[in-house]
This record gives C-alpha cells, structure tokens and sequence, in this order.
C-alpha cells in the first residue's frame, strides 16, 4: 500500500466522521440557527474530503464516495 493510499483510508473514515456529525447537527437544528449553520460548515469540510479523496484515487482504483 503506497502513501498516498494510506492518506486515503484515513481520508475516508474522516468523510465518514463528518457525515455522520452533520446528519446529527441536522436532525437537531430544527430549533437552533446556530447548529443549522454548523451543519452547513461540516457539509462543506466534508465535500472538499471526497475532492481531495477523488483526487489521489484518480487512476488509482474504485472509491467509496456517494
């Protein structure tokens, strides 16, 4: 397994992280502007994830990335 596959595992656990805190902020925001508006923050941390996943994956295999 080179480096940058390494990086890429760690990558996608890290996206899967994000996903899962930015469903919880969501289903919790109904009444906070606040925990609306970190969602939002998360779900933009999490796609420059998959970018930089799809990035070094390129050529380089299939990626789980929905």
């Amino acid at each position: 397994m080179t480096g940058h596959e390494v990086i890429v595992e760690r990558l996608q656990a890290i996206e899967e992280e994000l996903r899962d805190l930015a469903y919880d902020r969501l289903r919790d925001s109904a009444d906070s502007p606040e925990l609306l508006a970190e969602e939002r923050r998360i779900h933009q941390a999490r796609r420059a994830i998959e970018k930089a996943i799809r990035i070094l994956s390129a050529g380089g295999g299939d990626t789980d990335v929905d």
